[in-house]
């Protein structure tokens, strides 16, 4: 059977479109410390060294437990483990302290400088998103040509309708494409946001995402627990052809968790939901 050209080039591109969804699918999973928060403040580096044995290729920050970037970038080199963000205070990327944060994180090799929120005064109103919006566009203008992302991190008030509209999607209105999103699946989904839109209206934008369950009425469901109201199946499928995506992040903070347990079994059931 004979195929005319333009035929063999729209095989061709398919076949390139579908080898690189599947290459996709492999993005990496790592852990937000935050998770083993009271462990890994005893003993940093024994944690770390347990999140690499159960599997995870990098960690999240949020805190370094006194630790310097040194001996930080030490740790994770010994464990096999990549930076894969670090959640930060505003105010640890606005004048000088910009530079001394950026100077931190090249030294652990952390290129995602992600804020997991803000004061009142950032979001007091509709114009107060938007300002903050502006704001985040100056800082990632300054850190982008150093070779860094900034992003922004959810929780649930940016879902809750101000003046009429949602202040997630006015922040990133006003945001130039340069402020990525970490979007927390689990949050969004108990703030009562659409999942799967917030994943096509924001695709290629956004850089990471916290795998987290949301079970109405358990707050302690762990990643794939009975009971989960997440589509995951199809949340993934969507992230394995999102341009941009980094990393998954597992987060649990189930207040049933001994030690490492919980995300253990997270890591187990997130590799078998995207492998």
């Amino acid at each position: 059977m004979s195929i005319n050209r333009r035929e063999f080039v729209g095989t061709a591109l398919a076949g390139l479109t579908s080898a690189a969804a599947f290459a996709k699918k492999n993005i990496p999973i790592a852990v937000q410390v935050y998770s083993v928060r009271e462990i890994a403040q005893k003993d940093t580096a024994g944690v770390l060294a347990r999140i690499a044995k159960i599997g995870y290729q990098g960690v999240e920050f949020a805190g370094y437990y006194g630790h310097s970037a040194q001996d930080l970038r030490k740790i994770l080199d010994d464990n096999g483990l990549k930076a894969a963000g670090t959640h930060i205070g505003l105010e640890t990327l606005l004048g000088d302290q910009l530079a001394k944060t950026m100077e931190f994180n090249h030294t652990i090799g952390n290129k995602n400088l992600i804020v997991p929120g803000f004061a009142q005064k950032y979001r007091s109103s509709i114009a107060a998103w938007k300002d903050t919006g502006k704001l985040f566009n100056e800082i990632a203008a300054k850190a982008k040509p150093e070779g860094f992302t900034v992003g922004y991190h959810n929780h649930g008030v940016e879902f809750e309708k101000m003046e009429g509209q949602v202040p997630f999607d006015v922040f990133y209105a006003a945001a130039s494409p340069d402020v990525k999103v970490q979007l927390d699946i689990g949050h969004a989904a108990r703030a009562g946001a659409n999942v799967m839109d917030l994943l096509h209206r924001y695709k290629g934008r956004i850089v990471s995402v916290h795998v987290k369950e949301y079970a109405p009425g358990n707050d302690n469901a762990v990643l794939g627990d009975p009971g989960g109201a997440i589509p995951w199946k199809d949340v993934f499928k969507a992230l394995a052809v999102s341009p941009g995506m980094e990393w998954y992040i597992s987060e649990e903070e189930s207040r049933g968790c001994k030690e490492t347990e919980c995300i253990q079994t997270s890591y187990g059931r997130l590799v078998k939901m995207t492998r």
